[in-house]
């Protein structure tokens, strides 16, 4: 009888071992010097001056990586499973298209007021002259719009990229936030579930998206779980999505679970923007958690 209990006891350590998820391991980009680097879509950073970037909490599984430097070509490449490292040999471009798509695309990024975006703006329009069909410079045309408040140019841009091109999950996505800024909620969260769909499940902008309507709606164990979903597939890239999730818990006044969000942000991004209003917010819950029990 011990003998059969030792064997079985073996058996499913063994089982447990062989379906255990693998463990997350670091990748390392080498690619042309401050090129901007995508695994499966998500924005993961920028190679530094030699070139390289290391990427945490990579899954050993195949991935799609895509890298994008001024002056230079796009690429996208598949990662093999349990690579740790690869390298990306991008090729300089005169397409005049891709340069004003790439010049467009960075002033967006360095945007801090409505000018800047309005000539980041003629610069996604000067992209799309050259090249009618170019669903990602619509793309991020109606990303600038939105930011200008333009909802009604930002949605038919959104409408544009659809008819031309496949980057349906990502215009869905846009048009959720174009919707929801416009106070269609109803709209947005049907443009949210579609590009949730569309990505077959792998849609953290739309999840955070569709997050924080449900959250204003009042369906906080709904918008909570979307939250939770978008977490898993950034893999702590994000850390402003804890934020996201504390403020959701506290509003249900579950002021622990609110509290290791926040905690959780502080630890992602100890120098962060939002980092001072969350360690006052953590002083207050620590107060009002008394008494509470973590809800798994």
């Amino acid at each position: 009888m011990v003998a059969l209990l030792l064997f079985a006891n073996t058996v499913f350590a063994q089982r447990a071992k062989s379906t255990a998820a693998p463990a997350s391991k670091s990748l390392t980009i080498t690619a042309e010097p401050h090129a901007i680097v995508w695994i499966d879509e998500i924005r993961r950073g920028v190679t530094d001056a030699s070139g390289k970037l290391t990427v945490k909490n990579v899954s050993p599984a195949r991935h799609s990586l895509r890298v994008r430097a001024n002056g230079f070509k796009e690429s996208t490449v598949p990662i093999l499973p349990g690579k740790s490292s690869v390298t990306v040999k991008l090729v300089r471009t005169t397409d005049a298209a891709e340069l004003a798509f790439q010049e467009a695309e960075a002033a967006r990024e360095q945007a801090k007021d409505d000018e800047a975006r309005q000539r980041a703006a003629e610069a996604y329009r000067r992209a799309l002259k050259l090249r009618r069909s170019f669903p990602a410079a619509r793309v991020g045309l109606a990303r600038i719009l939105l930011e200008l408040n333009e909802y009604k140019e930002a949605l038919a841009e959104i409408e544009a990229a659809r008819r031309s091109g496949a980057i349906y999950s990502e215009a869905s996505a846009v048009e959720g936030r174009i919707n929801h800024e416009a106070g269609f909620d109803e709209e947005a969260i049907k443009s949210f579930r579609r590009s949730i769909r569309e990505a077959r499940g792998f849609q953290p902008e739309a999840r955070v998206g569709l997050a924080r309507v449900l959250e204003e709606k009042g369906q906080f164990n709904e918008s909570i779980a979307e939250y939770r979903k978008a977490l898993d597939q950034l893999m702590d890239s994000e850390p402003v999505i804890y934020q996201l999730l504390g403020a959701a818990y506290e509003r249900q006044q579950k002021y622990k679970e609110a509290l290791a969000a926040y905690e959780k942000y502080l630890t992602l991004a100890p120098n962060g923007s939002l980092a001072p209003a969350v360690r006052s917010i953590i002083d207050q819950l620590k107060r009002d958690a008394d008494g509470q029990e973590i809800i798994p």
